[in-house]
């Protein structure tokens, strides 16, 4: 089958998912436990959505500036690029997050009061570095390596040609990516990009092992309360596949988008 005819295919899949959604929707309106444990995890979500979204433009902000230096005419900062993208790619996502709260976070701790000692100012205790930030600087190191390779590979996805007539130009490295490179690297960066988006919001769910009141946090401590664990992981992963689905979704139409304006 031609990837056209793919396209065209009806979405039964979407179709069935949908009927599972609106059946476990009305569950939820219709139960009175259902609705409590939607009311208890209703609280987790705007941690999960401030965790994923600060998260990910930040691992998207360094990831661009790894891309960059891996592309560098400078030999350090190349191999310093590749270390650092090899380095954190290597290691598990649960792995990292708990290396960042209970090892580089209070190493942070113990660098700042150094500095801040040598200034005369106050100290800070590992307390004073809330959990939360330490999730979400445990997510930007872990996934600003995956958005470099990303970054990297739809940059050198530009013709090199125009790049050297847009220098003959004299254009500025500076005008050379924003008129030039960018405009035609986001058409490759952007599907990976997003599944990298719905991949954060999945993985956003482990931060509950440092105690992070986000979703599944919340739904360990209801479900370990009230003992009603087929309803309550019932709206968690109801939850999650709302907002992953639609996103997916959404970045589907706008991938579509994108490809019918400049094919």
């Amino acid at each position: 089958m031609k990837p056209d005819e793919q396209d065209k295919d009806f979405p039964w899949w979407l179709l069935i998912a949908a009927g599972l959604a609106a059946w476990m929707l009305w569950s939820v309106v219709a139960d009175d436990l259902y609705r409590q444990v939607l009311g208890t995890l209703s609280r987790g979500i705007w941690i999960t959505v401030f965790v994923t979204l600060v998260a990910f433009f930040s691992a998207s902000a360094i990831g661009l500036g790894l891309a960059s230096a891996s592309l560098s005419r400078h030999l350090i900062l190349r191999q310093i690029a590749r270390f650092y993208i090899e380095i954190v790619r290597g290691i598990p996502i649960l792995v990292l997050l708990l290396y960042v709260a209970f090892v580089l976070a209070p190493a942070l701790v113990a660098g700042w009061n150094w500095v801040t000692g040598a200034l005369g100012l106050d100290p800070i205790r590992n307390r004073d570095f809330p959990l939360l930030w330490r999730a979400v600087l445990a997510l930007t190191i872990g996934y600003s390596a995956f958005i470099a390779e990303v970054f990297r590979a739809g940059l050198q996805s530009v013709d090199h040609g125009q790049i050297e007539a847009a220098q003959a130009l004299g254009l500025t490295g500076w005008q050379r990516f924003r008129h030039i490179v960018f405009p035609q690297a986001i058409r490759t960066i952007l599907p990976p990009l997003g599944n990298d988006f719905v991949a954060m919001i999945k993985d956003s769910s482990l931060v509950s092992v440092l105690g992070v009141l986000d979703i599944t946090q919340l739904g360990k401590l209801t479900a370990a309360g009230n003992f009603l664990y087929f309803e309550t992981y019932n709206v968690v992963a109801l939850i999650y596949l709302i907002m992953t689905v639609t996103l997916s979704l959404l970045l589907r139409r706008l991938e579509a988008r994108m490809r019918s304006r400049h094919g």
